[in-house]
C-alpha cells in the first residue's frame, strides 16, 4: 500500500476545503427554487379548443389566440377548415351531429351561430346553436377542458316567446348544467364586422340594422349598440383568462371598446 506524503496530503486536504467552501458559497447565493418556479420550469402554456372559427366573432378569437405567447396550441373545429397558416394552428373537420372526441386541452372557446334564413329552417338552426354547441362543450369537457366561453347573444331567454332568443337562452342553460369549473358567456348586441371578406353571404336585415345602429349609436344605451366583433373576442378571451368557479355572463355594453 502506498501512503501519501506529508506535504502532499496537506495539499489534497487544502484543495478539498476549499472547494467545499466554494460549493457552500454558490449554495448560499443561488436559493433554491420554490414550488412555483419548478412548476413553471416543466409547464407550458394552455392548449385551446375554438369551435366556429371561420365567422365574425370566431375569427378574431383565433387571430388573437395565435398572437399570445403564452398559448401553446389552438384546435381549431369546424365543418370545414380555417384556411389560415400558423405553426400553432391545427385545423380539425368535424361533424358536429356525430362529435365523440375532441382534442386535450386547457380552454375552450365557442362562436357557433348562425340565423333560421341561412339555416333554412328552425330545426336546422336549432341544430347549430343549440345540439352542435351543447356537443362541443360535453366533449370539450371530457377532453380535459375547465374553462368554456360562448358567444350567445343579447336577450337570450330559454322562456322567451322569440325562437332565437328562445334557442340561445336553452343553450346557456345547457352548458350552466354540465358542472363546468369556468363558464364565460358573451350576450353581444348586433354585431359589427364585413362577413363578405370571410367568404360569408350578406345578411340583408343585419346589413339594415347595423346602418341604423350607427346613426343612432349616440342616442343608445351601451347595451344596444351595435359592437365590433373584435371587441367581443377580445373581451371573452379576457374573461376566461381571469375566470372565476361558476358563471360569468357578459353584457354587450361591458365588452364595448374591449
Amino acid at each position: 500500500m502506498q501512503y501519501l506524503t506529508g506535504k502532499r496530503s496537506n495539499r489534497l486536504l487544502s484543495d478539498f476545503l476549499a472547494l467545499r467552501k466554494r460549493h457552500c458559497l454558490e449554495a448560499t447565493l443561488t436559493p433554491p427554487r420554490t414550488e412555483m418556479e419548478a412548476d413553471m420550469a416543466v409547464d407550458h402554456g394552455p392548449v385551446v379548443l375554438v369551435a366556429g372559427a371561420t365567422g365574425l366573432v370566431g375569427r378574431e378569437i383565433v387571430s388573437a389566440l395565435l398572437a399570445d405567447s403564452t398559448v401553446e396550441v389552438v384546435h381549431c373545429v369546424g365543418r370545414w377548415p380555417l384556411m389560415v397558416k400558423h405553426p400553432k394552428l391545427i385545423n380539425h373537420v368535424v361533424d358536429f351531429a356525430a362529435l365523440t372526441s375532441l382534442p386535450k386541452a386547457d380552454e375552450c372557446y365557442i362562436a357557433l351561430g348562425t340565423t333560421i334564413k341561412l339555416a333554412g329552417s328552425q330545426a336546422a338552426f336549432r341544430a347549430i346553436d343549440l345540439d352542435a354547441v351543447v356537443a362541443i362543450a360535453v366533449a370539450a369537457k371530457s377532453a380535459g377542458v375547465t374553462k368554456v366561453g360562448v358567444v350567445s347573444a343579447m336577450g337570450a331567454n330559454p322562456k322567451s316567446g322569440v325562437f332565437y332568443n328562445r334557442i340561445k337562452g336553452k343553450m346557456e342553460l345547457a352548458l350552466a348544467g354540465l358542472g363546468l369549473h369556468f363558464l364565460v358567456i358573451a350576450r353581444p348586441s348586433l354585431l359589427d364586422g364585413n362577413r363578405v371578406a370571410l367568404g360569408q353571404r350578406e345578411r340583408s336585415g343585419e346589413g339594415i340594422g347595423l346602418i341604423l345602429a350607427r346613426k343612432l349609436r349616440p342616442l343608445l344605451r351601451a347595451n344596444y349598440r351595435a359592437i365590433l366583433a373584435k371587441d367581443v373576442a377580445h373581451a371573452l378571451i379576457r374573461a376566461v383568462k381571469a375566470a372565476t368557479p361558476g358563471v360569468v355572463t357578459l353584457l354587450s355594453g361591458e365588452m364595448q371598446g374591449g
